[in-house]
This record gives C-alpha cells, sequence and structure tokens, in this order.
C-alpha cells in the first residue's frame, strides 16, 4: 500500500472517541455527533460513487 492509502485507511482521530471520551458527552452533542457523522457518510457515498463512475469509464475506453 501507498502512504497515501495507508492514511485513507486509519480513522481520523476527529471521528474516533475514546468509551471515556464518549461518556463525558451530553445527550444533545451525542445527538449532534450523530448527524455531523451522519452527513460525512452521505459525503463520501458520493464520493464512492463518483469514482467508481470514472473507474468504469476508464475501464470501458480499454475494452
Amino acid at each position: 500500500m501507498s502512504g497515501i492509502e495507508e492514511d485513507a485507511s486509519k480513522p481520523r482521530d476527529s471521528v474516533v472517541l475514546s468509551e471515556n471520551e464518549l461518556s463525558l458527552l451530553s445527550v444533545i452533542e451525542i445527538d449532534q455527533r450523530i448527524t455531523l457523522l451522519q452527513s460525512e457518510i452521505e459525503r463520501l457515498k458520493t464520493e464512492r460513487h463518483k469514482k467508481g463512475d470514472s473507474r468504469a469509464a476508464a475501464e470501458a475506453l480499454f475494452r
């Protein structure tokens, strides 16, 4: 794996919280975090879809 791929496969610190850190959050903060993470998941799915389309187009060129 290249350095870039390794970095991409590691969770970002801002996403991962330890169990102790989670226990310090209020219900409202947890709900806000869930909303932010759901938005990030949708953004990632959109980007993955775009990359899949690009790959399919590139593969079609070589057929």
